[in-house]
């Protein structure tokens, strides 16, 4: 370890070397989770090319794929909260307030409702107009918290976001009534935020969001402590508020909406990730945003592989498993911040 680093920065670095052996312990175990037992040594033996023609399928075909899904999805979610937060100052900022994962489950819905192709190519059009659909929730929402004057405000941001986002979800229980009963199955398991069924073309379309917004984020990560100090500190110290603010903010949405777009409606990632980086790495965001990701990716891969695990052999899709962890962890924040 460089002998140059400071002692916040090398606390950073061996938290993130931890947390990545620990993701990469939960990624080997989920390998194995399922209905078809893969034991380690079947799961190494089929990744370096042999195993039977089953575990190739099995691994290559539907658990690698989801597990990569999953991981990439975590990091997207767990940034995207992390600016939020900052960009808004408000530590109870999430990708849901923006109306993105509502946004996500009405394009969905349009989808299903119009087309009604659930399987072949046409299927792969459902990640597009889930990501349509959220990042159309958050530019209304973005439009609507806009003045001339003041630019983006964060508080008429989260505000307006909530409005938004009740809007959306009922014009989607309306659509949802309309479906059958087989396509209401299917809208109910996206909905409650379920990685089944993802396919290898399913991760190489969420990767290019991951891996360059990821590091333009990182990059801004000094804009982003700054806008934390407040906009009248901010622009004394030469930062344009307003313009970082709007900029970082699209890049949060474009995270969450392409993860929401894979993974369907899973909350309290974006929410709970940010918190608990904060704790282990400081408030400084070049130090905590590679923390947030990880967490992220734990939170997720975790929530997917205990939802497969544990309740067989009926899989919980890993929204529920979130939503379990997360609503008490959100209670004990708003109760943290009023003391």
């Amino acid at each position: 370890m460089p002998a140059s680093l400071s002692p916040r920065s090398r606390k950073a670095l061996l938290a993130a070397l931890a947390l990545a052996a620990v993701a990469a312990a939960i990624a080997l175990a989920s390998l194995n989770a399922g209905t078809l037992r893969l034991g380690p040594d079947a799961v190494l033996r089929t990744l370096l090319g042999g195993g039977t023609e089953q575990e190739q399928l099995v691994l290559f075909q539907y658990r690698l794929p989801r597990i990569v899904v999953t991981m990439l999805a975590g990091i997207g979610l767990g940034v995207a909260g992390a600016v939020l937060q900052g960009a808004t100052r408000n530590g109870l900022a999430d990708p849901g307030l923006l109306g993105i994962h509502a946004g996500s489950a009405l394009g969905l819905m349009l989808f299903i409702s119009f087309f009604r192709t659930l399987e072949g190519s046409a299927a792969l059009w459902i990640p597009a107009f889930s990501f349509v659909g959220g990042t159309a929730a958050a530019a209304i929402v973005f439009l609507l918290s806009w003045s001339r004057t003041r630019g983006l405000q964060p508080i008429q941001l989260l505000l307006v976001g909530i409005a938004v986002e009740a809007g959306l979800s009922a014009a989607t229980l309306m659509l949802s009534l309309r479906l059958d009963p087989d396509t209401y199955a299917f809208a109910a398991r996206w909905l409650a935020g379920s990685v089944w069924g993802r396919d290898p073309i399913h991760a190489w379309t969420l990767l290019p969001w991951i891996a360059l917004l990821t590091p333009l984020v990182y990059r801004a990560s000094r804009q982003l402590d700054l806008l934390a100090l407040g906009d009248a500190l901010g622009t004394g110290l030469g930062q344009p508020v307003q313009r970082s603010r709007l900029l970082l903010a699209l890049a949060a949405v474009a995270l969450a909406a392409s993860s929401t777009a894979m993974t369907g409606s899973i909350g309290f990632i974006g929410l709970a990730a940010p918190h608990l980086a904060r704790r282990i790495a400081g408030p400084q965001h070049r130090h905590f945003l590679p923390i947030a990701a990880l967490c992220g990716l734990i939170l997720l891969l975790s929530a997917d592989t205990i939802g497969r695990s544990l309740f067989q052999p009926v899989a919980i899709p890993a929204g529920v498993v979130c939503a379990a962890i997360g609503g008490p962890y959100f209670l004990y924040l708003l109760f943290k911040r009023r003391r």
